[in-house]
């Protein structure tokens, strides 16, 4: 393979190519030669486990693919939540069955013990892609597939995969969630303005739009809010860290996701901690960021004081195939 050898024209290779690889036991590393980014991925929790930018970590758990979000009162009165409820448990548990990674546009064996051993830990490369796919606990089971495409610029180029099978319940969403360390300050963003969904969006005007914090609906009884349609991009900046060699606040940072057209939404919130309270006093305190980006919503009715289904357009086929894609700018 030319990206690892070590015999002449190597000192050149180094230089034309901008990425490092560790290949670890369990993970693979990848690392900018400025080393203002380095990006760990994990074969034990399925996905990307950190996201270093800047000395700053944006990642608290895994990225996951996401299928839920917490039932609004239009839910309850169409009985939505008792037809599609095992779409709740597929969110909370779902199981990664296979990793591939590509160097270079060319799959090699995964490079874990004892693989691993053939590299040096100095392997360099102009892109790797790895693609991580999963399998849902319902029933009948479905496919998803998450790749992250790492280019030489740190940029992280992420496509999303649902396969479809006939007899699942239609679904709420289907996203990508990340949970990011600590509260942001805010974001910005250029789509829609205020909340909007699918069915919920002809009053969206069309801009640029700054949110300070992470602000929640005040609904009595908590449930799906924040969501954004129709969006260009969003930017989400933070000044706090958990890294206790950090004394204080930490600079100032932020990360840019370029969705080209799709949903977002971010709050200090999973859909689970907004399922679980019954009233807003039942929250938990805000302590992390939880951006989900949608390749799918459906969407929320509310045709007759909350009862009547959600009009057949906005729906979510659980037998039909999905994908999205996006990017991570750093």
């Amino acid at each position: 393979m030319d990206y690892i050898n070590k015999e002449e024209n190597q000192n050149e290779k180094e230089t034309e190519s901008p990425l490092r690889l560790v290949f670890g036991d369990a993970t693979l590393g990848v690392c900018g030669n400025a080393g203002n980014f380095h990006y760990i991925f994990s074969y034990v929790t399925g996905g990307l486990e950190s996201l270093a930018v800047n000395g700053l970590e944006w990642l608290y758990r895994t990225p996951r693919p996401t299928f839920w979000r917490a039932v609004t009162d239009n839910d309850r009165g169409s009985g939505f939540h008792l037809k599609s409820g095992m779409w709740l448990a597929a969110d909370m548990f779902i199981q990664c069955t296979g990793i591939t990674v590509a160097v270079d546009g060319k799959e090699i064996q995964l490079p874990c013990a004892p693989e691993n051993n053939r590299y040096t830990g100095e392997e360099r490369t102009e892109r790797i892609k790895i693609t991580f796919i999963y399998e849902t606990i319902t029933v009948p089971a479905a496919k998803a597939t998450v790749a992250y495409e790492v280019e030489g610029d740190g940029s992280i180029h992420m496509t999303a995969g649902y396969c479809g099978v006939e007899g699942l319940p239609e679904l709420p969403v289907f996203g990508l969630r990340f949970i990011m360390p600590t509260c942001a300050e805010g974001f910005v963003y250029k789509g829609l303005s205020g909340e909007t969904y699918p069915d919920r969006k002809a009053g969206g005007i069309p801009g640029i739009y700054e949110v300070e914090g992470l602000p929640v609906t005040p609904y009595l009884v908590p449930q799906d809010c924040g969501v954004h349609m129709d969006t260009e991009w969003v930017e989400v900046y933070r000044g706090s860290s958990l890294d206790n060699r950090k004394k204080g606040a930490a600079e100032p940072s932020k990360l840019r996701f370029d969705l080209g057209s799709l949903a977002f939404s971010c709050l200090p919130y999973t859909a689970l901690e907004l399922e679980n309270a019954s009233h807003q006093e039942e929250l938990p305190l805000p302590r992390r960021t939880v951006l989900c980006i949608y390749g799918a919503v459906r969407g929320v009715g509310g045709i007759d004081s909350w009862g009547t289904d959600v009009e057949s357009a906005y729906h979510i086929d659980g037998g039909k195939d999905m994908g999205f894609e996006f990017w991570i700018r750093v």
